[in-house]
């Protein structure tokens, strides 16, 4: 997947900083469908960044 260079940049750091916000929505407690959902959300949003920023360049030792 070639997307252009800012795009995987961010989508890499997101992939990279994203489960910073898994421990206090587990905290939190997923006790309603609101909350399920945005847990769902997190977990599909980092799936994808880790997709897209995949190729980033910047991740790699040179």
């Amino acid at each position: 997947m070639h997307l252009s260079r800012p795009v995987t940049a961010a989508a890499f750091w997101l992939g990279t900083l994203l489960p910073v916000v898994y421990p206090p929505v587990i905290v939190a407690g997923i006790d309603s469908l609101s909350r399920l959902s945005l847990f769902v959300g997190l977990v599909s949003i980092h799936a994808l960044a880790l997709v897209v920023g995949h190729d980033y360049s910047g991740s790699r030792s040179r």
